[in-house]
């Protein structure tokens, strides 16, 4: 069974920064492979980690829905079901030392559930292939009501340096005891640490109930890379950011 990673935070922390480098240190120093879950409906996982999306859950759902409603004939007799599983399977982005699978926007009207559930029902059955799994959630906090973020054996809550941001890590902790989630280990992570802020908002933390684990600094090869277009999966290891994340993974005992 994979050992399961989740990221949540408010947006414009660098969530999926911190994402794609943690899916760089399990290829580097826990030799993967690892299932890479861009589960953000506004995917962007991809472009961190430098690869091409050729197909989304989302679309991948429409397309099953036309298909439906057109009643066109099914290849070799297979169910919608049966169909569908192996488009997933498919649509699966196979990079060197890593997978992607992306939830991506549904083109139709109304709300995510069903994108969420599906992403959800793929993670779980794909798990078992992988000994790692990393899930790059939306923003904010829906996906754990909508316990898209469940059954995780490390959640790592990603704040920027910013009373606002400390909050809502709050709220985020909160919420996973508040919905019982199935979430066996969380660590708070202060991301875009300039200077000394970072031993202030420690403090701030223990006000509120909480234990930072972690402090990224500002790291200026990630704006370069960010301004060129480049992957931040391709960061040299000697960027701080980097440096200090890696620090803070082994520091967490992933197995």
């Amino acid at each position: 069974m994979a050992f399961v990673i989740a990221l949540a935070g408010k947006g414009g922390t660098g969530k999926t920064s911190v994402a794609a480098l943690t899916v760089k240190y399990l290829k580097e120093k826990r030799q993967g492979p690892v299932l890479a879950v861009d589960a953000d409906s506004n995917a962007c996982l991809n472009e961190a980690l430098g690869i091409e999306i050729h197909a989304t859950i989302g679309n991948l759902r429409e397309d099953s829905l036309d298909a439906v409603r057109a009643g066109g004939a099914r290849p070799g007799g297979m169910s919608m079901e049966q169909l569908f599983d192996y488009q997933v399977q498919q649509s699966i982005i196979e990079a060197d030392g890593f997978d992607l699978m992306v939830m991506g926007r549904p083109e139709g009207p109304g709300c995510y559930c069903a994108a969420n559930n599906i992403i959800r029902k793929y993670t779980d059955k794909l798990a078992d292939s992988y000994p790692y799994v990393v899930i790059d959630n939306e923003a904010g906090m829906e996906h754990l009501s909508r316990r898209t973020t469940h059954n995780v054996d490390l959640l790592l809550i990603i704040s920027d340096p910013t009373v606002k941001g400390m909050q809502t890590a709050r709220r985020i902790n909160g919420l996973v005891d508040e919905l019982k989630l199935d979430v066996r280990k969380r660590a708070l992570l202060v991301n875009r640490i300039t200077g000394t802020e970072g031993e202030e908002l420690k403090a701030y933390a223990e006000t509120l109930g909480l234990k930072v684990d972690g402090l990224l600094p500002n790291d200026e090869n990630i704006f370069r890379y960010d301004l060129e277009g480049r992957a931040i999966f391709s960061l040299p290891s000697s960027s701080p950011s980097l440096t200090a994340l890696y620090g803070v993974l082994d520091s967490l005992s992933i197995p």
